[in-house]
């Protein structure tokens, strides 16, 4: 007898490496979401897709990569029934609709209570975005100084009619006819129609009204220099302020540049010194009325210090000197309510010491440049909240004290006539992000098994690939299932013994007498419980299997989460699941049953059983 062809030997052994985890991945997800659906809509709970959800729109598959060892056109395969597409288009959940993000030009605000190591901006850099150049000052304070080639409007009335707008000449006058000239260069700007009014009465002393105004400042250009991020000259207007022109030059460079000290020089003089993190924190800014070819000078950043953890303002700080107060730093952090620690870790030469301070014994603490600061709230609960859900006819909120079991919870309840308490549930956070890891792993395997396998032939690169992209699709859409975090209570000594933690859900759910039936079935439905029926007398009551049905792989679901051993009699409250068999006609699985029915067991117990 010949021997089987070496390639022909090897493919059951390649493709069991993407079948398996492809039934062990459906498995799982159909035991978790089995557990959430047995919950009415009332429980305050994400949602989970079923075994046979509302008919969704077919996602596109994703492009799988180029096969690795056989570069092979794709070509046009006939449509296919496969189990693989099945899942991919037929047990999927429903997707939620994109969120849309405005991606705008201001840089990315710092993150919420950010850890030691990451990347702080620095305290600041939030001012420069553009939003001080896109306007100009066009007003003028009190205290504006009248300068040559202001704009004046000077109206007289009375004795005399005048109304003209002049500008101011180069000598700092206006000229006024039958008055003369009139200086205004360097009179404040509330001063600026008593300084007219007092000339022109020297020629017309009675009945005589003068009223003056600024109507534009001189054009000026100014030099923006130093450790800004677009040094350069620009123009402006005399009565705008420095943050205008930093504004114009891009901002001052957060990683070079200083907040603390920014120079105002005037023919190699200094004019004014602006502290920008005054204006951040009081809002007063030191004004100066700008001349042409003032110069801007930013100096050079300093002593820095980053706070991390429970403050509102997580930035990197600057400071004027080399040591700063705690307690000072902390007011420019502003810790967040609950916070109770200071962690500080400082580099002493090769070496890193941490300190821990409470917030409430700061008096005397210095800290120094370089240290890392990280604000905690070191709390602990002392006590629980617990929700309870469903058939409650009381209070649905309880505080219990740290320890406390779900039999000191049950005298509390008010539970209504058609409670079912031997059935009580219980769902815990904690559980819930358990679950969604062990998908995630599985939906991890599943893609690496699919896009590394090995083609050894043209037609077997060609099967990889359709199969490829609809296991992508498939992954995708997994990947969006929520798991409910159902705590499996199989008997009641091991409900009343439970520990409470916070955070937990208890639902007490209704006696009933129905039973659903769900998944590969002609119509799936719920009927009324029958004492002593079997799983093919509900499933014939709902039409029979449906084609794609695997009737060895049928799960009964009871109302505590727990999975009834296969060929179990059904309860009142139960819900009979049917998996679909998971076949195709470009892969074989026959080698595959044996693993994939071990790997139900196991997916079975981590999803229902933590």
């Amino acid at each position: 007898m010949a021997k089987p062809s070496p390639i022909l030997s090897r493919r059951p052994r390649a493709l069991a490496r993407v079948v398996g985890p492809v039934s062990t991945l459906f498995l799982a997800l159909a035991c978790g979401a089995a557990a959430a659906q047995t919950l009415p809509s009332s429980l305050p709970l994400p949602t989970t897709a079923g075994v046979t959800p509302a008919p969704v729109p077919m996602l596109m598959p994703t492009p799988a990569p180029a096969v690795p060892t056989t570069t092979v056109p794709t070509p046009t395969l006939p449509a296919t029934t496969s189990s693989v597409t099945q899942l991919a288009t037929g047990l999927s959940p429903q997707l939620p609709p994109p969120v849309a993000q405005a991606v705008g030009a201001l840089p990315m605000a710092p993150m919420i209570n950010p850890q030691p190591g990451a990347h702080l901006l620095t305290f600041g850099q939030q001012m420069f975005t553009g939003r001080f150049a896109a306007v100009t000052y066009s007003g003028f304070n009190p205290g504006y100084q009248i300068n040559i080639g202001d704009q004046v409007s000077v109206r007289l009335w009375g004795a005399v009619a005048y109304d003209n707008v002049q500008t101011v000449d180069a000598q700092g006058n206006l000229f006024i006819t039958n008055v003369g000239p009139i200086k205004v260069q360097g009179v404040r700007n509330s001063e600026l129609t008593a300084q007219i009014e007092t000339q022109v009465k020297r020629t017309y002393r009675t009945n005589v009204g003068v009223y003056a105004t600024l109507l534009a400042a001189q054009p000026v250009k100014v030099y923006v220099t130093g450790f800004v991020r677009a040094p350069g000259l620009y123009p402006g207007l005399s009565s705008d302020s420095v943050l205008y022109y930093l504004d114009r030059a891009a901002g001052i460079d957060p990683e070079r540049g200083s907040y603390l000290q920014v120079d105002v020089l005037r023919n190699g003089q200094s004019r004014l010194k602006v502290d920008l993190y005054k204006f951040l924190l009081t809002g007063q800014i030191d004004e100066l009325q700008l001349r042409d070819g003032d110069t801007i000078v930013v100096s050079p950043r300093r002593h820095t210090i980053p706070v991390f953890g429970n403050v509102s303002n997580p930035y990197q700080f600057e400071m004027p000197a080399a040591t700063i107060a705690a307690t000072d730093l902390l007011k420019l952090a502003n810790p967040l309510p609950g916070s109770t620690h200071l962690s500080v870790v400082r580099a002493v030469g090769t070496q890193r010491q941490s300190f821990y301070y409470p917030l409430d014994k700061l008096a005397g603490v210095t800290l120094q440049s370089g240290d890392e600061v990280n604000v905690t709230a070191d709390q602990y609960p002392s006590t629980l909240l617990v929700h309870v859900g469903g058939a409650q006819m009381g209070e649905r909120n309880f505080v219990l004290p740290l320890g406390a079991k779900l039999k000191d919870l049950m005298p509390m309840l008010k539970p209504s006539p058609t409670a079912n308490l031997a059935a009580v549930q219980l769902f815990r956070p904690s559980v819930a992000a358990r679950q969604k890891e062990s998908i995630d792993n599985t939906l991890n395997a599943l893609q690496n098994a699919a896009l590394t396998s090995r083609n050894a032939t043209l037609t077997e690169a060609q099967t990889r690939q359709t199969e490829s992209n609809m296991i992508m699709s498939f992954v995708e859409r997994m990947r969006s299932v929520v798991p409910k975090g159902q705590v499996v209570l199989t008997s009641k000594t091991e409900a009343e013994d439970t520990l409470l933690v916070d955070g937990d859900t208890v639902y007490l759910p209704e006696s009933t007498n129905l039973v659903s039936v769900s998944g590969e079935v002609q119509m799936p439905n719920t009927l009324v419980y029958t004492p002593d029926a079997k799983i093919d007398d509900y499933v014939a009551l709902v039409g029979g299997f449906t084609q794609r049905a695997d009737r060895s792989k049928v799960l009964v679901m009871r109302q505590n989460g727990s999975v009834a051993a296969y060929g179990a009699v059904p309860q009142a409250g139960d819900e009979i699941m049917v998996l679909p068999t998971i076949e195709s006609k470009y892969i074989e699985v026959a080698s595959g049953i044996t693993s994939i029915l071990y790997q139900l067991a196991i997916s079975a117990k981590v999803l229902t059983g933590l």
